[in-house]
């Protein structure tokens, strides 16, 4: 057999019965990437416990010999229960298995062994459903075998058993039996993390890091091996966005000074009906000079919503539209795209608009219209494209392309950001994200980019106030929730109402919340079509008019929809989070939002944003059910507390699953990110990117360590990084 190395499929070392499940449910092709499928706790088997006495509901380990072995049928569905009767001598315990008759042929009566799990009682019997054991082999011949089974027992007993994540099929011990298989098969290991890191990092060698982490003989090896492979990941992640950036600062781009044709970005400045905010100045400040340089501009500018990243964008693109360059905004969908687009138009002026001729493409467009809007991207006649992920169409194609701005940068990933900067020739590229990130989550997930921030709201705003409707326990506040609402309608105010589903068979497609929904919850979630259907026969709407807006209506009505509660002759506004980002109605002042538990922090708080941008005072009203103590209910009473994005950030940061931060919910896929946890170790992860930057700024091309250089090029080849780009 041929060295096993870690770039071996694993198929071949453990067999195609354990690796395609394993494939299928981890990703798992190389013996690497088993290696680092790592144990997710350590079980104790604990001290060895006597039969005499044992306490119920706890864990033990016992020393016995098997009495006895029966089995019988279920009684009340089909199949078996095999019963077996051990004894140490000083009492009985039975040990259950369900549908397990293969068990059999291990437990035989007069073997002797060691059984672990949790005591329980049924018909006054005390058992072990479903324990682990390990039988010794027979040492009756043997002068002192019964202490050979003691010492074995006691070693077996203080040894830490690895977990690892599983599903019903591949169970962890199957897993455990791979790891060892692979662990056992594999050659020497050539580490990539340089001698001179690892000595004063105090990282133990990769080799032996594997061996502890997975068949550890003390708790201090495993958390040894552990500390050290978690130094590596958060190393290797910023050494490869750190030469991600750096590369792209090598590249070179057609600089877009600003002043260099007819003026435009003057003009639109001098017709402004307000000044920039501080943050807005300095924002736009740094996007000229990168404009202006031969290299590409790669930032990322979020702020909190309202704060007005979109102007600063808008100004970047006359900049590029004043030297002859195109400008393409990519939004994640249809409503934005159009919101975006009238944006843009009304900004602009008639005579801007005129000359920069913006143009929107979206996949639902008449034939006619989307050809006539290639040929605008085409010719150059458009200054300015806007549109949802249809600009990343291969018949699309740009006249001179310099610039790309992508709003909402975490429903994207790289992949799309980097099929339409392809279309150019490297093009400047301005990320924006109205979700305020952590430090930890910036330089982990958008580690690439530079990160630009505005704090600060355009004066005038009146603020929002949130309360938290808690329907269960307070039912008389409930039924004010909607009296509120025709209050509002009758001074003249609109308002939003959001549901978590589109439909009682529908759930909306971009809801985010990693909460699931309690067993015991009877109802349906609420959902658009029964609350609209609700509100139009309350008598104090009657006079009112009620629409819904949903991601699945056509173009032409939601655009309807929208130009209508635009115009004032909607009233109320029913939607699932479509309304999310980009809609602007300054009249609407009150959002109330049902079953508001369902939805994540970053969520809440983007909606929340709808209202409060005109001259009333906004109001948010989170309708619940959600009991207090759940992590649901903190998610929503988090909102009503503070209006601060970033504090929410780091909120939503601490009482998330680590994947969903980093995306993959949204994105459908899984972290990256195997012990590195960017709520607890943000202190590891600044120092690792300062050695890594260290190492690079002292052998940029890793010349010395080429088994970094390696690793980072077949990151590059197997975009490793995208899923943290999608955050």
């Amino acid at each position: 057999m041929s060295t096993v190395t870690l770039d071996t499929l694993v198929e071949g070392v453990i067999g195609a019965r354990t690796a395609k499940p394993l494939e299928k449910a981890f990703g798992v092709r190389t013996v690497r990437d088993l290696l680092w499928h790592l144990p997710r706790r350590y079980s104790r088997r604990g001290e060895l416990t006597p039969l005499l006495d044992l306490p119920i509901g706890e864990q033990i380990t016992v020393v016995a010999q098997v009495l006895d072995v029966r089995e019988r049928s279920m009684q009340r569905r089909n199949g078996h229960i095999l019963e077996v009767r051990i004894t140490d001598g000083t009492g009985t315990l039975t040990l259950t298995f369900f549908n397990q008759r293969w068990r059999s042929q291990d437990l035989v009566a007069g073997r002797r062994g060691i059984f672990a799990g949790k005591v329980s009682a049924y018909r006054n019997t005390l058992q072990l459903q479903h324990p682990d054991y390990e039988m010794f082999e027979s040492r009756d011949e043997a002068p002192g075998g019964e202490q050979l089974d003691k010492a074995a027992a006691l070693a077996w007993a203080e040894t830490p058993v690895p977990i690892y994540p599983a599903t019903a099929q591949l169970t962890s011990w199957i897993i455990q039996r791979a790891v060892v298989i692979a662990l056992d098969a594999l050659g020497p290991i050539e580490d990539p993390l340089p001698a001179e890191i690892r000595n004063a990092e105090e990282v133990i060698a990769l080799d032996p890091a594997f061996e502890l982490v997975h068949r550890p003989q003390t708790d201090g090896d495993w958390k040894r091996a552990r500390d050290s492979l978690r130094f590596r990941e958060a190393f290797d992640l910023q050494l490869a966005l750190l030469d991600r950036r750096r590369r792209s600062g090598l590249e070179d781009s057609t600089p877009r000074p600003r002043g260099s044709g007819s003026g435009q970005l003057s003009r639109f400045d001098a017709a402004l009906p307000f000044d920039l905010t501080g943050d807005q100045q300095r924002a736009g400040a740094t996007l000229e000079r990168e404009l202006s340089e031969p290299h590409p501009l790669h930032r990322l500018l979020q702020g909190e919503v309202g704060s007005g990243k979109t102007l600063v964008a808008l100004r970047a693109m006359l900049q590029v539209a004043e030297s002859g360059g195109q400008s393409a905004l990519l939004a994640p969908t249809e409503v934005l795209a159009a919101q975006h687009f009238r944006s843009i138009t009304e900004a602009l002026g008639p005579d801007l608009s005129a000359e920069i001729a913006p143009v929107l493409l979206t996949g639902r467009m008449p034939v006619a219209e989307r050809k006539r809007a290639l040929l605008s991207f085409a010719s150059g006649n458009a200054g300015i494209a806007v549109g949802t992920p249809a600009l990343l169409s291969e018949g699309v194609t740009f006249y001179a392309l310099g610039f790309i701005v992508v709003d909402e940068q975490h429903r994207f990933g790289v992949e799309q950001r980097e099929a339409l900067r392809r279309k150019g020739t490297q093009p400047h590229v301005l990320a924006m994200t109205a979700t305020p990130i952590p430090r930890t989550v910036a330089l982990t997930a958008f580690g690439d980019l530079e990160v630009t921030t505005i704090r600060e709201l355009p004066p005038g705003r009146k603020g929002i106030e949130t309360f938290v409707v808690p329907e269960l326990e307070m039912p008389n506040r409930a039924a004010r929730v909607w009296a509120r609402a025709a209050e509002g309608l009758a001074a003249g105010r609109q308002l939003y109402v959001v549901c978590p589903a589109i439909s009682p068979s529908e759930a909306d497609p971009e809801l985010d919340s990693d909460e699931p929904a309690p067993e015991a919850e009877a109802r349906p979630l609420a959902n658009v079509t029964d609350t609209v259907a609700e509100l139009r026969a309350r008598p104090e709407f009657a006079n009112f008019t009620i629409e819904a807006l949903t991601g699945g209506m056509s173009s032409a009505e939601k655009d309807r929809v929208m130009r209508g509660f635009a115009d004032g002759a909607i009233h109320m506004l029913v939607a699932t989070t479509v309304i999310e980002v980009g809609v602007n109605v300054p009249n609407a002042s009150i959002m109330i939002v049902r079953d508001a538990d369902r939805f994540g922090i970053s969520q809440l708080h983007q909606l929340r944003g709808r209202v409060g941008r005109g001259e009333h005072a906004g109001l948010c009203l989170l309708m619940t059910t959600a009991e207090q103590g759940t992590i649901a209910r903190e998610r929503i009473e988090a909102i009503a507390a503070t209006s601060d994005g970033f504090e929410l950030a780091e909120i939503d940061l601490n009482l998330r699953r680590e994947g969903d931060i980093l995306g993959t919910a949204q994105s459908g896929g899984r972290s990256s990110l195997r012990l590195l946890r960017v709520a607890e170790h943000g202190e590891l992860i600044v120092h690792a990117r300062e050695v890594a930057a260290q190492l690079l700024e002292r052998d940029p091309e890793l010349t010395d360590s080429p088994g970094l250089a390696a690793m980072i090029a077949s990151a590059r080849e197997a975009q490793v990084l995208d899923n943290l780009a999608k955050s």
